[in-house]
């Protein structure tokens, strides 16, 4: 468990996890039905609410899917201020659709993004608007039963193992971990890059999976810096990390509102000499407040080069202060993040994603 939370705590976890139990029970003996569609569909989740990389790895599926298929991601769009199923098209904004949709369809402007917090509606809704649909990807969904996948996929931290985990409140599992069961692929996110192979073994023996279970290890990268506004990337900028020694020359704001800041906090260590961190919490709403907090800081940084320095989801937030006053504006930048698989094992992978598309064309589970 990430952090220490009160025993008195474990009793509801004990509640909470019967109730979950027969929800899922009720599921499985099909006295509540669930829906199969006639397309692939791709369930991307989790048991354990916080960060596992779900979006990264949304983002890569859609990255390699888009290649041979047209392909639609439906999401909740959490703490968007719209209700109903809505497309991200370019004046779409985080209080539309959220901030993952919207970062996604940044990314991936050739791919459907839409949301819905009723999956079912947001299926049926596109394949009836876009009936050229060839897979959709459900993007944090694993608790939706009420859609059956014909594959899924579940993330679990490396720095908190979801077999390590309790049940909320006590802990962080939505629902017990024997529900594993129902995932094709079982990743191992946010792996450090060295992991040796025994420590990858012991974790493969502790996860216990199934004999027609994968499971795999990734490790988040992280790419060149990019201007936050798309006005400011003609500029000539100065680089944010230089080569050599001259980084001890930079120093940088670093703005989080993400689940776990952690491993970018200490990549940001390696590459400047002086760092200033301000955290908000999961998908924070940014207020003019914070931006003069922001700036503020940005201000006090005593090194020669300044930057400001966030996460690309943060991004997606802040671009909607497109007021912000030169040249704090101009120092803005976000950090871009991919996957990476280790082991080699992302041939293996992707042959298992792509086949998967192409043999079902209607939805059946491939184990």
């Amino acid at each position: 468990m990430g952090n220490k939370r009160s025993i008195f705590l474990y009793p509801l976890s004990l509640i909470y996890g019967i109730i979950t139990a027969i929800r899922n029970f009720l599921f499985k003996t099909n006295l509540i039905s669930s829906r199969e569609f006639r397309i692939p569909v791709i369930c991307v989740g989790n048991l354990a609410v916080g960060g596992t990389g779900k979006t990264p790895h949304t983002e890569y599926l859609a990255g390699l899917l888009k290649k041979e298929f047209r392909v639609a991601v439906l999401s909740r769009g959490y703490k968007r201020k719209s209700s109903g199923f809505l497309y991200a098209d370019k004046n779409s904004t985080v209080r539309d659709i959220g901030d993952e949709p919207l970062q996604i369809f940044r990314k991936f402007p050739d791919v459907t993004v839409a949301v819905d917090s009723n999956r079912v509606r947001g299926v049926e809704t596109i394949l009836s608007g876009k009936p050229d649909t060839g897979v959709i990807i459900l993007d944090d969904a694993y608790q939706h039963r009420r859609i059956t996948p014909g594959f899924s996929i579940l993330l679990s931290e490396f720095s908190n193992l979801m077999i390590k985990d309790h049940m909320l409140p006590y802990g962080n599992l939505r629902e017990s971990i024997s529900n594993m069961s129902r995932a094709d692929i079982i990743l191992i996110t946010k792996s450090p890059e060295n992991i040796s192979p025994i420590d990858r073994r012991i974790i493969v023996k502790e996860i216990g999976k199934a004999p027609y279970q994968n499971l795999y290890f990734t490790s988040l990268t992280y790419q060149e810096p990019v201007p936050v506004f798309d006005d400011c990337r003609d500029k000539q900028a100065h680089p944010l990390f230089k080569a050599g020694d001259d980084n001890q020359e930079t120093g940088i704001v670093l703005v989080t509102g993400i689940a776990g800041p952690q491993p970018l906090l200490e990549y940001m260590k390696k590459n400047v000499s002086e760092i200033f961190h301000i955290s908000f919490g999961d998908h924070h709403y940014y207020k003019e407040k914070d931006i003069d907090r922001i700036i503020e800081a940005w201000d006090n940084l005593k090194s020669p080069e300044r930057f400001i320095v966030t996460t690309e989801k943060d991004a997606v937030r802040l671009r909607e202060f497109a007021n912000i006053a030169e040249p704090g504006r101009s120092a803005l930048y976000y950090i871009p993040i991919g996957i990476k698989f280790l082991n080699d094992d992302q041939e293996e992978f992707d042959n298992l994603i792509i086949d998967y598309v192409r043999k079902n064309k209607r939805n059946n589970r491939i184990s």
